[in-house]
């Protein structure tokens, strides 16, 4: 049951990141996504050490749609080199993850 996936990224403000969820789960690269912050983040960037505020947003796919999926993210995102990352969902409610992979199709 490894077809499934949470997949995440993260942006510097709360608009940005419900664009990126409104033209994935659009577009049905995605069946659904939430958006989380903002989030407290201590990070590497240009070798130096930073921080700030950061807005989570993760969604729901299929291991098949992933890779459009991610090319998007990273097109549409206003970062140069955003974190995308994913988390395999190892189980959940049939009828969940049935409805996850009809709205997160291609057709």
């Amino acid at each position: 049951m490894t077809d499934f996936l949470q997949v995440s990224t993260t942006t510097a403000s709360r608009e940005e990141a419900m664009n990126l969820l409104r033209s994935a789960v659009g577009a049905k690269l995605a069946a659904s996504g939430q958006v989380f912050g903002p989030a407290g983040s201590v990070f590497w960037h240009l070798g130096e050490l930073g921080d700030g505020e950061e807005w989570q947003l993760f969604l729901r796919t299929t291991r098949d749609r992933y890779a459009d999926l991610e090319a998007h993210l990273i097109e549409h995102h206003p970062w140069d080199n955003p974190e995308v990352t994913f988390t395999v969902i190892d189980g959940g409610s049939e009828r969940y993850l049935e409805w996850l992979s009809r709205e997160a199709s291609s057709s």
